[in-house]
């Protein structure tokens, strides 16, 4: 990992899936120029790992408090990631898991 950059997994909760949140987060994630992933979780939540420069990592984790138009975000827990769990490179959108 390069000096300034950070990894972090986000779960989000609320009325997250079925509003697009998936779609808007990879949007969103490429546009900061992030890696990592988003999937929805059988439990109703959002899954997200987010790898890159420090500030758009928290602007990234910032934008998923409000989310897209229709979703209500309840809450966003984050933690520290290894950054391998970034994946190989860019965002990507995944099944349900």
């Amino acid at each position: 990992m390069t000096a300034g950059h950070t990894c972090t997994r986000v779960r989000i909760r609320g009325r997250v899936q079925g509003v697009w949140f998936r779609a808007w987060t990879k949007e969103k994630a490429e546009g900061l120029g992030l890696d990592g992933w988003v999937c929805n979780r059988t439990d109703g939540s959002v899954e997200a790992v987010f790898a890159g420069p420090d500030a758009n990592v928290r602007a990234m984790i910032e934008a998923c408090h409000e989310g897209p138009p229709l979703a209500s975000v309840d809450d966003v827990v984050s933690e520290s990631a290894e950054y391998s769990e970034a994946g190989e490179g860019g965002f990507r959108q995944l099944a349900t898991a």
